[in-house]
């Protein structure tokens, strides 16, 4: 197959090609093993005699690499055939987690879990990237939104999951077991995926061009502001229940389950919707629900009933949020998605390197109580630039 294959015109127009459901699956596991941290941080800090501030730092380092690495690799790995290319990814992600799971020591933990996301940096934007080489440009936004399901089931299931497992068998088993489901990801991927799914490669000048717009780098910042402004509450998720209601494993789990749930309904909502609405449209209704939930945050300290309340507006925005980025920035400029889709990814992950790093320092200084306040800054600032992406997205048409 050449690089410009696309869906069977013989399939239901309407209907999306099945190819798309490995890439959805791979990102499910993209997402469980990114949220396997925050998911265990208590285990991890407790087995491994690190105060949960400096587990925290597993986040910030992790997403540093993956904000670097992102942009980086789509320009080394601009001429692989995508089949291979994700595959082999997978196989990274499987191999690193096992050797994860075996780290004798906080130091090797770190290190190893650096390198093991590595391939977020190379799958989840490089799956995006190739979707427009799948299916035709009028189901384009719909099937991007789709791959970014998987990161929804991941909140729903492979959080949970992981939170469990590292509650009732301790830390190393939850990332064994997203070493055993990065394994069945690699082999579906190289099964279904075609050969020759290539898009082309970019350009000095094509880069030259993404950084230039002025729509596109602020639509990029828009999701570093509200990624830092998530991950300073959720990336001490588990030590905040903790504290506030002295949460078990079981009860953590289930409120992880409960928010990913809410959170998959708002992608489902956000896939069915979103080329009704316009992608800028969308962004910005998904900012406004997840500052809603920082703002009533502090709430849940009450009781995990209305703890439970309040962050429904925040999980329906969490993903549904970066699906519609994803499609807004190949709407921009289609041509220059590869390296968009890149920096945007890379935007998401310094985000959570910010905020990671901005919720410990809070911590260590006494304001867990202040984590979803500064949270919900970001939010407003990214609800500004968004604005602004949109005006200049419509002065660039």
């Amino acid at each position: 197959m050449s690089s410009t294959a696309t869906a069977d015109p013989a399939a239901a127009p309407d209907r999306l090609p099945a190819v798309l459901w490995p890439l959805l699956f791979g990102n499910f596991v993209i997402g469980s093993g990114v949220m396997v941290v925050p998911g265990t941080l208590n285990e991890i800090s407790s087995g491994l005699e690190v105060s949960v501030a400096t587990a925290g730092q597993l986040i910030s380092a992790g997403a540093l690499l993956m904000c670097i690495g992102a942009p980086a690799f789509a320009a080394v790995v601009a001429g692989w055939d995508r089949r291979r290319l994700l595959a082999v990814a997978m196989v990274w992600f499987a191999l690193l987690h096992l050797a994860c799971a075996f780290a004798p020591s906080f130091g090797w933990l770190i290190a190893l879990r650096v390198l093991a996301l590595v391939s977020p940096a190379v799958f989840t934007p490089q799956a995006a990237a190739c979707v427009g080489l799948l299916v035709p440009p009028a189901q384009r936004g719909r099937a991007i939104t789709f791959i970014f399901l998987g990161w929804s089931v991941a909140s729903v299931l492979g959080m949970p999951l992981g939170a469990w497992l590292g509650g009732t068998f301790g830390w190393r088993s939850a990332f064994g077991a997203v070493a055993a489901m990065s394994l069945v990801s690699a082999a579906w991927v190289w099964r279904a995926m075609p050969d020759g799914i290539q898009p082309p490669a970019l350009s000095m000048q094509a880069w030259r061009e993404t950084f230039r717009s002025k729509a596109l780098m602020t639509a990029v910042l828009v999701t570093v502001l509200y990624a830092a402004g998530q991950f300073v509450q959720f990336s001490y998720f588990a030590p905040w229940f903790k504290q506030a209601l002295g949460a078990t494993p079981g009860q953590l789990s289930l409120y992880f389950m409960w928010f990913g749930a809410w959170g998959l309904l708002g992608n489902v909502l956000m896939t069915r919707y979103i080329d009704r609405l316009g992608a800028g449209r969308s962004v910005m209704i998904g900012i406004a629900l997840m500052a809603l939930g920082l703002a009533c945050f502090g709430l849940g300290a009450s009781g995990f009933a209305l703890a439970a309340v309040v962050v429904i507006p925040w999980a329906l925005g969490c993903f549904s949020s970066n699906s519609a980025q994803q499609a807004r920035l190949v709407g921009i400029a289609p041509a220059l998605a590869s390296a968009s889709v890149a920096l945007n990814s890379s935007a998401l992950y310094a985000g959570q390197a910010i905020g990671a790093a901005s919720g410990g320092w809070l911590i260590s200084h006494g304001g867990m109580d202040w984590l979803h306040w500064a949270g919900l800054a970001g939010l407003l600032a990214a609800a500004v630039a968004s604005a602004l992406a949109t005006r200049f997205a419509r002065q660039g048409r």
